[in-house]
């Protein structure tokens, strides 16, 4: 039967915009929805906890928040590329009416380290008639080795070691935000299953009571017919009957409602939308399981570690970053100091040859005499760091009165419940008691439709309460930021 009802909806909401396509997702949804099982020979039930593992696999925002890790990743790399060693190779040649002017070749090996240091070996073959006198060089070239390096700016922090630092810094912080991006979407899905599950059991206890009001009307029929009632009886009874069929009505729209938010979360593989049918429903008893499912069962207050919350963890990290630019920008105050040094050979294998003697050095010194703009970008850097400090201490402010809050809301919660279970139970008895005056003739049947609505009422709160409940725990859940590993 659970198969059947796939096939069915597969056909029907795909059909005529994928019709090629048809066979295949009929097969995917055999495939990936086994896992919903059958109440009865007409009815499936769509576990809570399912419900989410297909949120958090298929929907794409979900999948957007794995993009987060692939992109940090890809910054890591990006950033780790300024260190890669590199080789170039420059050739300049210049032939004119059979004159040789010149013919130069640069070949050059680099590798960049750590600290604003850069090891080099370098091959020189030039010649040429009009040829440069510097640039006279040996028949079979000249080899030279050496090191470059800056001992102002750019020694312990420079751009391509800052960019590499943040970049391990926002792998980390990509981390923490994909928890955050997927905890919300699984919030918003648990918000729109409670209310599926609400206004499901609304339609359940309107029909209940229809059927009640039914069955009564047909008894003061007949009542009437014998002559034991009051045609006005009779009246009275069929109003109480047109109402309850008109608030059976509305709690249908509004389960309508509710079905059709809900399939705005549940997708297939190949970003395919699932729309809930009408003979799927959601499961009564997700009390039981719901602390298990969001993984919130066993977290007392005094267990909860704010430094590890996934917003300030995202926020500390992007402080970090922040905190290698102002070091980079107070590395500019320094002068720049670049030096080189290289040995020169005609005989690269032989070791000997490298002697001090040949040679081929420099330096070079620039410093800006006012420095307005290092000194500009770094208080820039500075007010930064201030400005996301006050973001944090108000967000540490923000999420732990939000969670204690939400542990006192649902303590409250333990005590409205055994209160309006105690009112709905009184109500039933009320009613029952009155039902029997009335058939003793002792009663009316203004007074029954006056208990009834009662009862009524105190059902409807009291599934309204269980929605309340339900969205306190998803609150929890939410406030703590966290990823669902068991889904």
């Amino acid at each position: 039967m659970t198969y059947l009802f796939f096939t069915r909806f597969s056909i029907r909401n795909l059909g005529k915009a994928f019709p090629q396509k048809k066979t295949i997702f009929i097969c995917m949804a055999f495939f990936y929805l086994p896992q919903f099982y059958a109440q009865s020979n007409d009815t499936i039930v769509l576990n809570f906890n399912e419900y989410l593992g297909y949120v958090k696999k298929f929907h794409p925002i979900a999948k957007q928040a794995e993009l987060t890790l692939q992109i940090g990743q890809a910054n890591l790399m990006k950033a780790r590329g300024g260190f890669d060693p590199k080789i170039e190779v420059d050739h300049d040649r210049k032939k004119f009416k059979s004159t040789e002017y010149y013919e130069q070749l640069n070949a050059a090996f680099k590798i960049p380290t750590w600290y604003g240091i850069e090891l080099k070996a370098n091959f020189e073959q030039n010649e040429g008639e009009y040829l440069n006198p510097q640039n006279n060089v040996p028949e079979d070239g000249l080899y030279s080795a050496g090191i470059s390096a800056s001992l102002g700016q750019g020694l312990f922090i420079n751009q391509r070691m800052a960019d590499l630092k943040k970049a391990k810094f926002f792998r980390e912080q990509s981390i923490a935000d994909r928890e955050i991006l997927v905890n919300q979407i699984l919030y918003d899905a648990s918000l729109a299953y409670f209310n599926w599950l609400q206004a499901y059991t609304e339609v359940k206890t309107y029909e209940q009571f229809l059927e009640n009001a039914t069955i009564r009307y047909n008894g003061v029929v007949r009542s009437v017919e014998n002559g034991d009632k009051a045609e006005i009886d009779a009246t009275e009874s069929k109003i109480t009957v047109k109402n309850r069929a008109l608030g059976l009505e509305q709690a249908k729209v509004k389960l309508m409602k509710a079905a059709l938010d809900l399939s705005s979360y549940l997708w297939l593989g190949d970003n395919l939308p699932v729309e809930i049918q009408e003979n799927v429903i959601p499961d009564a008893n997700i009390e039981e399981s719901i602390d298990q499912t969001l993984e919130i069962s066993g977290l007392p207050l005094i267990d909860f570690v704010l430094e590890n919350h996934p917003k300030l963890k995202s926020l500390n990290l992007k402080y970090s970053g922040l905190e290698v630019d102002k070091r980079l920008k107070a590395n500019k105050l320094l002068p720049k100091i670049d030096v080189q040094y290289n040995f020169l050979t005609e005989n690269p294998d032989l070791g000997n040859s490298y002697i001090t003697n040949n040679y081929k050095g420099g330096f070079n010194i620039a410093f800006p005499l006012f420095l307005r703009k290092e000194r500009g970008d770094l208080k820039l850097a500075k007010f930064k760091l201030q400005d996301l400090q006050f973001e944090i201490d108000n967000e540490k402010i923000n999420i732990q009165n939000k969670i204690l809050a939400i542990y006192r809301e649902l303590e409250s919660f333990e005590t409205q419940n055994m209160l309006i279970e105690e009112i709905v139970a009184d109500n039933n008895t009320m009613l029952e008691a009155e039902e029997r005056k009335f058939s003793y003739g002792e009663s009316s049947i203004f007074l029954i439709n006056t208990r009834e609505k009662n009862f009524i009422d105190s059902q409807l709160k009291a599934i309204e309460l269980q929605n309340k409940f339900l969205k306190a725990k998803a609150k929890l859940f939410n406030s703590l930021s966290r990823d669902l590993e068991n889904l």
